[in-house]
């Protein structure tokens, strides 16, 4: 016979575990909608910068300089946008001067998809600026499908209160970047007539047809490290015509390299093409080529949306501060192309390999350090650092499938190795001596060590 006592445990033993399955089953079903909720956020963050990357290539007027600053204060609003919803990280409004947003304009009830969706839209529609009319409406074609999309199953006040808080921190973010007076004036006048170059053997000037371009934008605002604060390293070279002299050599092993490339059509002029980024309506600018490589990553790694904002954000302050600390110093030495001494004292037929692809062969501006070296740095720095380290088994597809050049991917065991061939490619190019791109590689990971110790967890 059995106890009293026994009858009593197993009523409470199954209700138990009832109640244990419930709550497997409710656990599981919070981990099934978060998953889901991780892929659709992910899914509108990839459609975005997939977007973006299409605008950069029909810009004119903007690369590199003004396409850096637009990523960094783009990525700013998503990330603003989202960081309630994102686990241990914080907001910015602490960090940056000047920068404000009142976490107290966010409802409850706010949907992070449809918010992020009319953030981007706003802020895509502001910072990409000189497009053509059929680019500048793929903007409101993709928040209008993806707005239709996102709010299906809310009710009117979930929509209402995420549409205002997207708006509410774009707003903030435009604002924000219009307190840089000097941004603001130089993103309209990129080539301004008050600027005289300096003249003098070894120093740059404008050149068959060329202009200055953003000759002041050493002033612009940088998020975390400024040119007053990175290592300003003079060119480690002499001006001389001297055929027996290092400033001659180093320009005849860019008419030696360059040249043999065109000619011979050899895996050289597969790098400098593959990595070149110069032409407006072809190719994505330098700074958006990194995007382009951390949207690849992204998706190799299958990261979070958190994890990918933190990416996006510090990787936009890295192309922002980069360019602006590179060209401080580009217009502080004013060094010249290696195309016009080339010309002058070693091949007067030189041409560099941009030759065919642009009315102008050469960037528009001094020549130490190099732009894309730059960002090629900064960009390997942050994803060293956001990715553990820096080994990676990585296929390069930005230009799968263009024919217009040598646009076919490249494979690359390293973040490192992947810099060091774009900084490479501009000597391969013809429009840059090695010199050039060691230094701005350099300052690339100088920028990027600041960016890395940038902490947006405090």
């Amino acid at each position: 016979m059995k106890s009293p006592k026994l009858k009593i445990v197993y009523p409470i033993l199954l209700v138990f575990l009832v109640l244990q399955s419930c709550s497997n089953d409710d656990a599981s079903q919070i981990d099934d909608d978060t998953i889901i909720q991780t892929n659709r956020t992910m899914e509108l963050i990839k459609d975005w910068n997939t977007l973006w990357l299409d605008l950069d290539q029909a810009t004119n007027g903007m690369r590199p300089n003004s396409t850096a600053r637009a990523l960094a204060y783009i990525h700013l609003a998503g990330y603003e946008t989202a960081v309630a919803d994102m686990a241990s990280y914080t907001s910015n409004r602490n960090r940056l001067q000047g920068f404000n947003i009142n976490p107290d304009e966010r409802s409850e009830n706010v949907n992070l998809d449809l918010a992020l969706n009319t953030a981007y839209a706003l802020v895509f529609d502001h910072f990409m600026f000189y497009l053509a009319p059929n680019a500048q409406a793929g903007i409101s074609i993709l928040h209008n499908e993806k707005e239709t999309e996102l709010s299906t199953g809310l009710s009117q006040q979930e929509i209402e209160s995420s549409v205002d808080w997207g708006t509410y921190v774009a707003q903030q973010v435009i604002a924000y970047s219009q307190t840089d007076n000097q941004a603001e004036a130089q993103i309209i006048d990129q080539t301004p007539e008050s600027f005289v170059p300096p003249v003098g053997d070894g120093l740059w000037e404008p050149v068959d047809g060329e202009v200055a371009w953003f000759p002041y934008w050493g002033e612009v605002r940088t998020f975390v490290i400024s040119p007053n604060e990175t290592l300003s390293i003079a060119p480690p070279f002499v001006y001389s015509h001297d055929e027996f002299s290092d400033y001659y050599a180093k320009m005849n092993e860019v008419n030696t390299i360059a040249t043999a490339a065109r000619l011979e059509d050899n895996e050289d002029l597969w790098i400098a093409e593959f990595w070149s980024d110069d032409v407006e309506g072809l190719m994505m600018s330098p700074p958006g080529r990194q995007f382009s490589i951390a949207v690849q990553l992204v998706e190799q790694a299958e990261l979070g949306y958190e994890k990918t904002l933190e990416l996006f954000l510090k990787l936009g302050f890295a192309m922002n501060d980069g360019v602006v600390s590179a060209w401080a110093d580009k217009y502080t030495y004013n060094t010249e192309r290696p195309s016009t001494y080339i010309e002058q004292h070693i091949n007067p037929d030189y041409v560099t390999n941009l030759a065919r692809l642009v009315a102008i062969p050469n960037p528009s501006f001094p020549s130490y350090p190099s732009g894309h070296a730059t960002f090629a740095g900064a960009a390997a720095g942050v994803f060293i650092d956001i990715f553990g380290g820096d080994s990676i088994h990585f296929l390069e597809s930005t230009h799968e499938g263009r024919t217009e050049f040598r646009g076919s991917s490249r494979q690359f065991s390293s973040f490192s190795a992947m810099a060091e061939e774009n900084s490479y490619s501009r000597v391969l190019l013809g429009v840059h001596v090695q010199a050039d791109s060691d230094e701005g590689l350099r300052l690339g990971y100088e920028v990027a060590d600041a960016i890395n110790n940038y902490n947006v967890f405090e």
